[in-house]
């Protein structure tokens, strides 16, 4: 049975991939005649099917701009952002999305140090110090072994050396690593999606508004309390805002 299984996945793979390719083509030539609502629907479809990808929320990002959608466009621009963070492209385009909003947020201050930490650390995605971590150790395996077989005490100085600093490496490396998941985890950033939205001091209807923010912008998400979400912006700020109002961008 397991194999009769196995076989028929293994003849739908390729049918499966080719309707998603059918798809993306058919959005793609719906983009290029500026039926961008048709664009849309293709894209989500090939959303629905569980495909996710930055070229994919960036399409749907220029197709909710050029509707003037802003929310959509943020949110799908910043979805894109999170699986190719290093695309300049994405970045450019987001800009201009951000550019429709209506909230002038100006961000914290930073320290000297704090900008240091974030320039090493986000040359990797956390995934990606794992990886280099694991590269490390069979570096460190590899120059071990170099130096229990070679002869020559000149050589086997310098697979020691080599084996010191290539278990060094992979310890910074595993501290980076986990430092970027805290920050991962700790960073839920959504966008408002309401037109307009109060946001209370306390998670209650009854309690008074503390400030008001628009569509498109962009927050971080602290805690939830019932239909409530405490949330931060950028410079500080924090309140309770009803969760229907926005949308978190990690939910893949």
């Amino acid at each position: 049975m397991k194999r009769h299984l196995f076989l028929l996945m293994l003849f739908l793979a390729p049918t499966a991939y080719a309707q998603l390719e059918v798809r993306f083509d058919s959005a793609t030539v719906a983009y290029n005649n500026g039926d961008y609502e048709k664009a849309i629907s293709y894209y989500m479809e090939i959303l629905d099917e569980g495909q996710h990808s930055a070229a994919l929320y960036y399409n749907l990002g220029n197709s909710h701009y050029k509707l003037n959608q802003i929310a959509p466009s943020i949110y799908y621009y910043e979805k894109a952002l999170l699986l190719a963070p290093n695309d300049q492209e994405i970045r450019n385009n987001l800009v201009y999305a951000q550019n429709m909003t209506l909230d002038a947020i100006s961000p914290l201050p930073e320290t000297t140090l704090s900008r240091f930490y974030k320039q090493v650390t986000g040359i990797l995605s956390f995934d990606g110090w794992s990886y280099l971590a694991v590269v490390f150790v069979l570096a460190f395996v590899l120059s071990y072994i170099l130096f229990y077989y070679l002869r020559s005490s000149t050589h086997k100085r310098i697979a020691f050396i080599s084996s010191l600093i290539a278990i060094t490496l992979t310890v910074i490396s595993v501290v980076i690593a986990f430092l970027r998941y805290q920050d991962f985890m700790e960073d839920q950033p959504a966008i408002i999606f309401d037109e307009e939205v109060n946001v209370k001091a306390e998670p209650n209807e009854r309690s008074e508004i503390a400030f008001t923010l628009h569509e498109g912008t962009k927050v971080n998400v602290l805690e939830e309390f019932d239909a409530w979400k405490k949330i931060e912006l950028s410079d500080g700020q924090t309140g309770w805002m009803l969760s229907e109002s926005l949308k978190e961008l990690k939910d893949f």
